[in-house]
C-alpha cells in the first residue's frame, strides 16, 4: 500500500470509526439522561470489565501481534489454502476456551464482581453481577467478527468491519433505548450482544467473496497455528499486564463515593473520542503495509509509513487535547447534562476530563507504536516495556487518587501513557536505526507552536462567550461550538502558514469515503 492508499483506508475506517463513536455518545447520553452517575452506572461499566478482560487476551491481542501478520505472510506467497486452514483452527481454539471461560463465568459471577469492586455497597455488587452474566456471551460474539475482520484486514479490506463498528453500536443504541423500560439498564447488555452478532453477520459475504474456507479443525501441531501462538503468547501477556491498571482503578474507585467509576467512565469516553476515530483509523490501515514492507524487505517503506502516521496522529490529536482541556465543561454539558445528569455532576467531571486529555496524545501514539514491533514480529519488546509502565501507573494511581480522587486516577494513566510512548520509541531507534527522528521532531516543533497559539485564541473567545452563555444545554452548545469553529480555523491558517506536510494526508483521508 502506498501512502494515498493507506490514506484512502484510513479515511474509511475514520469515517466509521466517527460514525460508531457519535452512536456510542449517544448511549452514553442516554445512560446519564437515565440514571445520571450513581450506583446503577457504576455496576454497568464494573460489569464490562471482566468481559472485556477476556476478549482482549484471547482475541485483541492474538490479532495485532500474530493472527494478520501470519495470514498476511501466507496471502503475500500465495498460499491462500494454507492460510484458511491456519485461521480455522485459530478460531477453533479460541472460541472453544472462550466457551469454557463463559460457563465458568456464570457460575462464579458474585465472587468475580466481589473481586473487583469490593467496597462498593451490595446494591452495586447485585446488579453488577446480573449485568455482568449477560454480558459474558460477548466475548464469543466478539472473537467472531474480530477474526473475520483480521482475514479480511490481511487482504487490505476495510469496509465491511467497518461497517460492523457501526451496527454494533447502533444495535447497542436501539435495543438499549427500546427495553430499558422493561429491564431498565440491562436493555444496553443486550443490545451489545445483538450488536456484537451483528457486527460477524455483515462480514460473512465478504469472507465470502474472497474465497475463505472454514475448516473445523483443531489442528494444533500446525506450523501457522505455532507461529501465532508463539508470537501471540508475549503479547497476551503484555494485555493481561495492561489490565492490571484497570482493575486498579475500579477497585480503588468502588472506595469512592457513589458515581465516581461512572464519572471516571464519561471522562474516558471522551477521551477515546479523537483516539477512537482518527488513531484507530491510522493504525489499522497502516498494519497491514507496515508487514508487507517487512516481508519485501522493503525498509525504505516501512520507516516512511511510520513517520507519516505518527506525525498525522500528533497533526490531528495535539491540538484536540489542547481544547479539550480549554472546552472541558461545555463538552460534558453537551454529551451528558441532561435528565438525571445535573451541572454540578458536570463540576464533578471535568477535572477527571481534563487529566485525562493530557494522555490523548500518548495514547494515540501507542496504538501505532506497538504495532511497529508486531510487523518486525518483535513482540517481547513491548511487552517488557508495558511491564514498566504497569509499576508506574499503579504506583501513581495509588499515590493521586487520595488527593484527587477519580481525577488522580485518569492523570496517573495519562503519565504512565507518557513513559509508555517514550520508552516504545527510544526501542524502536534502537532496533531499526533510523526512525526518520528529524522530520518527527520538526513537525512536532510545529504542531506545538500551532497548538500553543490556537489555545490561546480558544481560551480568549471562550472567556468572552462565557459572559452571556449559561451553563445549560444551549449555552454551553454556543461555548463549545464558537470555541471549536475558532481553533479549528486558527490551527488550519497557522498550519498552512507553517507548511506542515501533515496537513495534505489528513486531507486525503478527510475526502476518502471508500477504500479501493
Amino acid at each position: 500500500m502506498t501512502n494515498k492508499t493507506i490514506a484512502q483506508a484510513a479515511g474509511l475506517i475514520a469515517v466509521a470509526g466517527l460514525l460508531s463513536r457519535i452512536l456510542g455518545f449517544l448511549r452514553d447520553a442516554l445512560i446519564s439522561g437515565f440514571y445520571g452517575p450513581g450506583y446503577i452506572v457504576d455496576s454497568y461499566v464494573a460489569a464490562f470489565v471482566f468481559p472485556d478482560l477476556i476478549y482482549s487476551l484471547l482475541v485483541v491481542g492474538a490479532l495485532s501481534s500474530a493472527f494478520i501478520p501470519v495470514l498476511s505472510g501466507y496471502l503475500a506467497k500465495g498460499k491462500r489454502k494454507e492460510a484458511w486452514y491456519t485461521a480455522s483452527a485459530v478460531i477453533n481454539l479460541v472460541v472453544v476456551t472462550l466457551s469454557v471461560i463463559t460457563i465458568l463465568a456464570l457460575i462464579f459471577a458474585p465472587g468475580i464482581m466481589s473481586l473487583y469492586i469490593p467496597d462498593a455497597p451490595d446494591e452495586t455488587k447485585v446488579l453488577a453481577t446480573s449485568i455482568l452474566r449477560i454480558l459474558m456471551l460477548q466475548p464469543i460474539l466478539l472473537s467472531l467478527s474480530g477474526f473475520s475482520m483480521g482475514i479480511l484486514n490481511s487482504l487490505k479490506i476495510f469496509g465491511p468491519s467497518a461497517v460492523g463498528s457501526i451496527i454494533y453500536a447502533l444495535c447497542v443504541v436501539i435495543f438499549g433505548t427500546l427495553l430499558n423500560p422493561i429491564i431498565g439498564i440491562k436493555g444496553f447488555a443486550v443490545g451489545v450482544l445483538i450488536g456484537a452478532m451483528g457486527n460477524f453477520l455483515i462480514q460473512i459475504p465478504a469472507l465470502r467473496k474472497v474465497g475463505f474456507t472454514y475448516t473445523f479443525t483443531f489442528n494444533f501441531r500446525h506450523s501457522g497455528v505455532r507461529r501465532i501462538a508463539f508470537l501471540a503468547f508475549p503479547i497476551i501477556l503484555s494485555f493481561g499486564l495492561g489490565q492490571i491498571p484497570v482493575f486498579v482503578y475500579v477497585n480503588l474507585a468502588s472506595a469512592l463515593p457513589k458515581g465516581s467509576l461512572a464519572s471516571f467512565n464519561f471522562a474516558y469516553k471522551l477521551q477515546q473520542l479523537p483516539i477512537g476515530i482518527f488513531a484507530y483509523s491510522v493504525g489499522l490501515a497502516i498494519f497491514p503495509t507496515l508487514t508487507e514492507a517487512i516481508n519485501l524487505n522493503r525498509w525504505k517503506l516501512f520507516r516512511d509509513s511510520f513517520s507519516l502516521a505518527l506525525r498525522s496522529i500528533m497533526f490531528v490529536t495535539i491540538p484536540i487535547s489542547v481544547g479539550m482541556i480549554i472546552l472541558a465543561q461545555p463538552l460534558i454539558s453537551v454529551v451528558f447534562q441532561h435528565g438525571a445528569f445535573t451541572y454540578q455532576d458536570t463540576l464533578a467531571t471535568v477535572p477527571t476530563l481534563i487529566f485525562f486529555a493530557f494522555g490523548i496524545v500518548e495514547q494515540s501514539a501507542t496504538v501505532i507504536l506497538p504495532r511497529t514491533f508486531y510487523a518486525l514480529q518483535d513482540t517481547w519488546t513491548p511487552v517488557l516495556l508495558s511491564g514498566i509502565t504497569l509499576v508506574v501507573n499503579i504506583v501513581l494511581m495509588n499515590v493521586l487518587v487520595k488527593p484527587l480522587a477519580q481525577g488522580g486516577l485518569a492523570l496517573a494513566i495519562s503519565i504512565s501513557g507518557i513513559v509508555n510512548m517514550l520508552l516504545l520509541l527510544y526501542f524502536l531507534k534502537r532496533k531499526i536505526g533510523l526512525i526518520d527522528g528529524r522530520q518527527i521532531l520538526t513537525s512536532l516543533t510545529k504542531i506545538l507552536f500551532a497548538s500553543t497559539i490556537m489555545g490561546m485564541a480558544v481560551w480568549l473567545v471562550f472567556r468572552y462567550t462565557s459572559t452571556f452563555a449559561d451553563t445549560n444545554f444551549w449555552g454551553s452548545l454556543i461555548n463549545l461550538v464558537v470555541g471549536t469553529c475558532v481553533g479549528v480555523v486558527v490551527f488550519l491558517i497557522l498550519a498552512v502558514v507553517l507548511r506542515m506536510q501533515e496537513l495534505e494526508y489528513i486531507l486525503q483521508i478527510a475526502r476518502r469515503k471508500t477504500a479501493k
